[in-house]
């Protein structure tokens, strides 16, 4: 947003709205050189409000999960099919630090909000802040919803953009069920939301009210109905993606602007437990100094972080006159920018841990016997989170970056990261994989990571993520050099073959496939388009019954259960099927003989069918085959 916005006056709404701010005042504020700092403090103070209790809620339509991702073993991405939005929406989730060591125990949530320009593929809390690795020691489940750019997470009037916002719906009552069904989470609840997120935290904790006990607003924009306001969050939504706000909330004469606007929503926040924070928008020290006095290169985050200190001083005002307590903190530089979000997180912790009964420091915690020597040699892992505590006949500690695991035939090996995540998502020790018996490793090509456990293995590449490898496959795609063979790195899990006894797993460049009947081979490369043009083991050629088995002139032939299917640089890959066509072309020498390679599959001829070969082609009519 732009500092030329704020040419227009503003003047709050309702009685006692005096106070006028003209650009000239702007511009002095700009300039006038202030002390860095942090903490120049405020407590809005009144007489405590009994919290009303939170409030049960259903998903309307019945919310389903669409599919997870488990990125770490205590964060994990959540697929969530929103029946009001008419599209799954991805949730990631930190979990509680005492999730794994306490499987029955249930936690509190704090839902983190992004800022205009929240992208589509992770929370800018984790892209910009160090929020995973902060609370990884906090007791509490943090929700990070990801996408709505521009939504300021509310219910829109009209679809825009491709977008068909119902971001309220979503949040209060579409994704609370399935936290507290599937993800061990409790009807206790608090909200931070930045920039948007944190207009965003106000009025949803007010429009909901019960459902969350704490919320936050760091440089939140916290009236919109103030003169200038809807045209100044207009042009932002429209600089961020190109959202048109008629569409979020109407007109700017329209109702549904106050149904939204914090400052005039203020009475309805009594027994919330409130933080509001903003820079002035002057130099501080994570900004980059202009040589101006007191004006940083962050010429937007300038601008917006004086419009945030404004309407947020406002705001504070109103909810002192009604009684209602807050804690304010005016920092005395800092411009609207990350660094003074992660700040304001750690400022506002024990605050939040206060409002949702959680501790706000964690247990003592100490390391002992072959799992203490690892952590030593390790120190990556980090501090331990948990005592050691007992786990499918062995021992396991947390740890801030990952989790260590001990069993007296295995060893003590640390797992953790996306690699830790897939074993999470198996299911850990008590899992198909087992205990870990190496640490992690780096792959011969140096490409990747792996750990190999008693049953399996987990293999990671920046290019592929990390998919467990086990079983019979394992075994094959071992004997054929691992990931140095001619698959590559594993791309999915194993899944079973649909309809069909089998198992498949897919690899950079290709599939092993299983069969009790057949054994476990690998099919790639060409021969795999034409596999899967053919419908898979799922067509007339069935299963693989072999590898990928050389031939003359480079040429290459999978045999499958109906058929082969054969390849070579000059002909292409095409599949001959069990029978007539196949015995004749057999007789004549296969492709060393006088037809050569197959140039094209079976195609009907009047009265029969027929397939071509490079020199020739044979056909069957009436049962009976000749080669032409």
């Amino acid at each position: 947003m732009r500092v030329g916005l704020f040419k227009a006056e503003r003047q709050r709404s309702s009685a006692g709205n005096v106070r006028r701010r003209t650009l000239a005042s702007l511009a002095a504020v700009l300039v006038v050189p202030v002390a860095v700092g942090f903490t120049q403090t405020a407590t809005v103070s009144a007489a405590p409000v009994a919290a009303q209790a939170p409030v049960a809620t259903q998903a309307p339509g019945g919310a389903t999960i669409h599919h997870v991702d488990w990125l770490t073993d205590r964060r994990v991405a959540i697929w969530i099919n929103s029946p009001s939005m008419g599209v799954p929406i991805q949730v990631q989730m930190l979990l509680a630090r005492d999730w794994n060591s306490k499987p029955t125990e249930k936690f509190p949530s704090v839902y983190m909000l992004d800022g205009l320009r929240a992208q589509d593929n992770e929370n800018g809390w984790t892209l910009e802040t160090d929020a995973e690795s902060f609370f990884a020691d906090k007791n509490i489940n943090v929700v990070l919803p990801v996408g709505g750019q521009s939504s300021f997470y509310s219910d829109w009037v009209a679809q825009d953009n491709g977008q068909n916002y119902q971001w309220e719906t979503f949040l209060t009552k579409e994704l609370p069920p399935i936290l507290e069904s599937d993800w061990r989470t409790t009807q206790t609840r608090g909200v931070i939301g930045l920039s948007m997120g944190g207009t965003s935290a106000m009025f949803l904790a007010a429009r909901n009210q019960g459902f969350f006990t704490f919320a936050a607003s760091l440089s939140g924009m916290l009236t919109t109905t103030a003169l200038g306001m809807p045209q100044a969050v207009a042009y932002a939504m429209s600089d961020a993606g190109g959202f048109d706000a008629d569409a979020m909330w109407g007109p700017p004469t329209s109702s549904a602007w106050e149904e939204h606007d914090p400052y005039l929503l203020a009475d309805k926040l009594k027994g919330v437990s409130l933080y509001i924070s903003s820079g002035s928008g002057t130099t501080g020290p994570y900004d980059q100094p202009s040589g101006i006095p007191g004006v940083s290169t962050n010429y937007a985050g300038m601008g917006l972080e004086i419009l945030s200190r404004l309407t947020s001083q406002t705001f504070a005002t109103k909810l002192n006159k009604l009684g209602i307590p807050a804690q304010v903190n005016y920092r005395p530089s800092g411009t609207h920018s990350w660094p003074y979000w992660q700040f304001e997180l750690h400022q506002l912790w024990p605050q939040l841990a206060g409002a949702v009964d959680v501790e706000p420091d964690k247990p003592v915690c100490t390391t002992g016997g072959s799992i203490a020597g690892v952590a030593g040699a390790n120190p990556w892992i980090g501090d331990c989170l948990t005592p050691e505590y007992s786990l499918a006949g062995g021992t396991v500690q947390d740890f801030r970056n990952g989790r260590i695991f001990a069993k007296s035939d295995t060893g003590a090996q640390p797992v953790a990261g996306a690699i830790g995540g897939v074993y999470q998502a198996t299911g850990g020790p008590g899992g198909p994989l087992g205990y870990p018996t190496t640490p992690e490793l780096a792959t011969p090509d140096g490409r990747g990571r792996f750990n190999h456990f008693e049953h399996g293995s987990v293999y990671w590449s920046p290019q592929t993520g990390a998919h467990a490898v086990r079983g019979a496959i394992r075994d094959e795609w071992a004997r054929q050099g691992w990931e140095g063979g001619p698959l590559g790195y594993p791309v999915a899990e194993e899944v079973p073959t649909p309809g069909k006894d089998g198992a498949v797993q897919g690899f950079e460049i290709g599939a092993m496939y299983f069969s009790p009947a057949n054994g476990t081979h690998r099919v790639q490369g060409m021969i795999m388009g034409k596999y899967a043009e053919l419908g898979y083991e799922g067509g007339w050629l069935g299963f693989p019954k072999t590898s990928e088995i050389a031939v003359k002139d480079g040429g290459r032939f999978n045999q499958f259960e109906g058929g082969n299917i054969y390849w070579s640089p000059l002909s292409g890959a095409w599949a001959v099927e069990n029978g007539p066509i196949f015995d004749a072309w057999k007789s004549a020498g296969y492709e060393g003989g006088r037809l050569g390679f197959p140039i094209s599959d079976k195609f009907a001829i009047p009265g029969g069918v027929q397939q071509n070969f490079q020199t020739g082609y044979v056909t069957v009519i009436d049962n009976k085959a000749e080669i032409h």
